[in-house]
């Protein structure tokens, strides 16, 4: 019995060598996250929801390209969670990534797990949040990535930045509203408000709600890191009188694109330059002027509006330089068409109590697809399969009943005699 691995020690050292050359090179940054119900009052209305570090938005990650973070996250809440960060790549280092039950267990009430967040080529804005069921709509934050020291954005530097929030705002629990939905098959409750860093502005229920502003000087220009993070919604993004020109995202720096408006999907993030050149408004410009009669609105597309999101989606190119290199295959072989639908199935068993869509007079359930694919959530989930058969290959090992070929996915083939 033995373990093979082909040319296994030069590639460990020199794996080796890149991670401390890497690590020298790298600021390492300490954070603690609290995750605990907090007590929010948002339109008119009170409620304890699980937040980090008792805030709403989340707090703000600040680090540049390349660096080292860890992340202490205390659950004193009252079920298991997991925390994702969102558009990191973590090379070789899945452990600290996120998704619950895939790449780690969620971590248990009154436990606490470090994150160790490697970063590489991400530059510009991303976010976190929490990968339990719905607990992201109100665990979340921001994670902005700097260029290295000493290094410019590829664009002109503007004079300050603001951080943009895009949120939704349920006055129920958001985890019952989820649990609801997947019991009755139909679709979640909306939101009863999208937020703005956590503001939700009036509404006829609750005039005094309070909306954000953002003070402004005539003629500077901002930086917007932009956060689409509101649940299973795309949204238009726009400011009245303004142009906006995306120069980012998903923390990679795009070809500058000057619109009018954007158009933002659930978990994406835009880095966007506007300059204060008109007549004050909800961005409330700063000194002395008279103000508007009335709040003018961005003109915005409708939500329906399937060609201006095709337009604008369509006008995304990537940066593509000598500084910022993208290496994609431009040769390719083989063209793969997958449907994405959204597909009603059968109400079962007899009995239930379904919302979906009726059909023949009959109840159903809605279900996503991929190719007419819908997917099932396995008995067993991936680590504890991992681990089952990591004791079946021990059992095997013990008793002699097979060679296995095994791969790790991280260190490549081995094989096992037994």
């Amino acid at each position: 019995m033995g373990f093979v691995k082909k040319n296994l020690v030069p590639q460990l050292l020199l794996t080796l060598v890149l991670n401390i050359l890497l690590l020298c090179m790298a600021e390492v940054h300490y954070y603690d996250f609290v995750l605990k119900e907090s007590n929010f009052t948002k339109l008119c209305s009170s409620k304890n929801m699980l937040a980090v570090n008792e805030s709403f938005p989340g707090p703000v990650l600040t680090v540049r390209r390349g660096d080292l973070v860890y992340v202490n996250v205390h659950n004193r809440g009252k079920y298991g969670v997991t925390i994702h960060w969102h558009g990191v790549r973590q090379p070789r280092n899945p452990w600290s990534d996120g998704p619950e039950y895939v790449t780690q267990c969620p971590i248990q009430p009154g436990s606490n797990f470090t994150h160790e967040i490697i970063l590489s080529d991400e530059e510009g804005t991303l976010w976190w949040h929490a990968h339990s069921d719905w607990s992201r709509a109100t665990v979340h934050g921001a994670f902005v990535i700097l260029p290295p020291e000493g290094k410019k954005y590829p664009f002109p530097e503007p004079d300050e930045e603001q951080i943009i929030v895009l949120g939704s705002w349920y006055k129920g629990d958001v985890m019952t509203i989820y649990n609801d939905a997947k019991e009755s098959g139909g679709n979640p409750k909306d939101s009863d408000a999208h937020t703005i860093n956590g503001y939700t502005g009036s509404s006829t229920d609750c005039p005094s709600g309070e909306m954000f502003r953002m003070n402004v000087t005539q003629g500077k220009t901002y930086l917007l890191r932009i956060i689409n993070a509101a649940m299973n919604v795309e949204q238009f993004f726009g400011i009245a009188g303004h142009n906006l020109t995306l120069v980012g995202m998903d923390a990679a720096y795009t070809k500058h694109l000057n619109y009018e408006y954007l158009m933002i999907t659930p978990g994406q993030t835009m880095d966007v330059l506007f300059t204060a050149n008109q007549s004050p408004t909800v961005i409330k410009y700063q000194g002395d002027y008279t103000p508007p009669s009335f709040i003018p609105s961005p003109n915005l597309p409708d939500l329906r509006n399937a060609t201006a999101a095709v337009n604008f989606t369509a006008s995304l190119k990537s940066l593509a330089n000598s500084e910022h290199p993208v290496s994609v295959p431009e040769d390719i072989t083989r063209h793969i068409f997958i449907a994405i639908s959204l597909n009603v199935l059968p109400c079962v068993p007899e009995g239930r109590n379904c919302s979906g869509p009726k059909v023949d007079n009959s109840s159903t359930i809605i279900s996503a697809s991929l190719n007419n694919i819908s997917f099932a959530t396995p008995s067993v989930d991936i680590l504890d399969a991992y681990y089952s058969l990591n004791i079946l290959l021990f059992i095997a090992q013990e008793y002699g009943l097979c060679t296995v070929i095994w791969n790790d996915m991280q260190h490549g083939a081995w094989t096992l005699w037994l």
